[in-house]
């Protein structure tokens, strides 16, 4: 009986961890399969009756509707998840956003339906936004609640591996897909081939949800009756500082994230050529090494802290920017592949490694899924949501990236300000 005590709680924060990392990588696959496909499919097949300009920019416009879904969803999800538990919540979300993307599979393009066709695209997206909204803090609270003490970055981490795991997913079978079949039967019919295999999925991921639990302060404070009764009304009444500063810290991370794998397709096509796999490439290699980036960074974090790391890739963003935009303009594939690489998984990986664990442990078990959710949704809306969009405005209007990257480094001073005034956390009690 002693061994068996001794070796199960040992066992589930792995178990727990591996459920996270799988869950989130289905929900990333699924939300930025769209966001690939915004920048090479969806311009020309549901908005192909204005200029190609117009076409981009009101694709973006779409992607942007699902980021500003994640509020509304993080509202939704955290009040249930702080009333009724994180892993009930975390099921729906992966129904709901697996429901729509299977559906964006089959959804007819504008010359077989017209506009409706954009109209039903941009309905599909906010589901996915609401189920993204839902989803991150579940997931990151119950990998970083049944940590060890001392070890919450990098059990925390597992959820962030679902970020770089879906977009190699994702990118990785639009890749694979358009080679194999060329660059006309792909925008015929086999751009759809990657969202229909969303319900495959989905199937996978809640067979492994369902075998998780709560964990144990959580399961304790619902038996006592100590759950909040209107968590989001109680989060900004306790706790508005943290949720200010959590949509602070999330802001340069997602701006730059974005900006580099969702507008970067866009630029490379435009500056290089429509043919040209870098922007691909660059994004499949990056998503690899972010396998093993994201978690060393949070592990360093549980070392020296979290605002250490945090402020190292706030502060270096915008130089790993301005690489990106010079490097595609030699039009060199290896030289645009180590920009990216320098961006992602070097600046932005140092801030999105040690997050899951700092967003948790800056509020309460009580109201955690509400704080957690309502930071990291309204940065996300703010910040990743427009980002692409305010770009290929600002691009299309000066024929010039510079005015981007100086509006980025307005953003970034926003984060490294959240990351001076964020309590450190790392050494604490979980509370």
């Amino acid at each position: 009986m002693s061994t068996l005590q001794t070796v199960a709680p040992a066992r589930t924060p792995r178990r727990v961890a591996l459920a996270s990392a799988i869950g989130t990588t289905i929900e990333w696959y699924d939300f930025y399969l769209y966001a690939t496909a915004t920048a090479l499919v969806f311009n020309k097949l549901f908005f192909p009756s204005i200029s190609p300009t117009a076409g981009t920019l009101a694709a973006f416009a779409t992607y942007a509707a699902g980021f500003g879904a994640r509020p509304i969803g993080a509202v939704i999800a955290g009040h249930l998840g702080d009333r009724l538990g994180r892993r009930t919540v975390l099921v729906g979300a992966l129904v709901l956003m697996g429901g729509a993307t299977t559906l964006i599979g089959v959804l007819p393009s504008y010359a077989s339906i017209g506009v409706a066709a954009p109209v039903l695209l941009v309905v599909l997206r906010i589901l996915q936004g609401l189920a993204v909204g839902g989803e991150w803090a579940g997931a990151a609270i119950l990998a970083v609640e049944h940590a060890p003490p001392g070890r919450r970055g990098f059990f925390g981490s597992f959820t962030q591996l679902g970020s770089p795991a879906g977009m190699l997913l994702a990118t990785g079978l639009f890749f694979l897909v358009r080679t194999t079949v060329g660059d006309q039967a792909f925008l015929d019919f086999w751009w759809r081939l990657p969202f229909l295999a969303s319900a495959l999925l989905v199937i996978v991921g809640l067979v492994i949800r369902l075998r998780i639990t709560d964990a144990p302060e959580f399961v304790a404070l619902r038996e006592r009756g100590e759950v909040a009764r209107l968590p989001v009304v109680e989060v900004f009444r306790a706790a508005p500082r943290q949720v200010l500063l959590t949509t602070g810290l999330r802001l340069s991370q997602i701006a730059l994230f974005v900006l580099i794998t969702t507008y970067g397709l866009t630029y490379i096509a435009k500056e290089i050529g429509p043919g040209s796999s870098a922007g691909l490439l660059a994004v499949v290699v990056s998503s690899s090494l972010g396998l093993a980036t994201t978690p060393l960074w949070a592990i360093l974090s549980d070392r020296v802290g979290r605002r250490i790391p945090y402020l190292f890739g706030a502060v270096g963003g915008t130089l790993t920017l301005l690489l990106f935009f010079l490097a595609v303009g030699t039009g060199s594939t290896l030289l645009v592949v180590l920009a990216v690489v320098l961006a992602v998984n070097v600046t932005h990986d140092a801030m999105y490694g040690p997050q899951a664990a700092w967003f948790a442990e800056l509020f309460s078990t009580r109201l955690r899924y509400s704080g957690a959710s309502l930071g990291y949704g309204i940065g996300s809306v703010i910040a990743g949501g427009f980002a692409p969009l305010v770009a290929a405005a600002v691009v299309g209007a000066t024929g010039s990236f510079w005015l981007v990257v100086v509006i980025f480094a307005g953003v970034s001073v926003l984060t490294i300000l959240a990351a001076v005034f964020a309590r450190e956390t790392a050494f604490d009690e979980l509370g």
